[in-house]
């Protein structure tokens, strides 16, 4: 396998992992809108802790895209 391969690799890996936690954050933001649509969000746990989940997820989602961009880079 070459080097140029393994960084192909890397990428594919990578984009799976990016996608999946691109779905998980749209169900997340589901999740959310339904927690909001239940009352007072100043009291409401579920909408605080759904936020909170889907700002990790965002950083996640960030970063992930940083090391794939910093790969597809080298490959060029």
């Amino acid at each position: 396998m070459t080097v140029d391969q393994k960084k192909l690799d890397k990428i594919e890996m990578w984009t799976k992992k990016l996608h999946a936690l691109e779905q998980e954050y749209k169900d997340t933001m589901v999740q959310r809108g339904e927690a909001a649509a239940m009352g007072d969000l100043r009291e409401n746990a579920a909408y605080q802790m759904l936020t909170e989940q889907g700002e990790v997820l965002s950083a996640r989602i960030n970063d992930i895209g940083k090391v794939i961009r910093e790969l597809e880079k080298d490959t060029k």
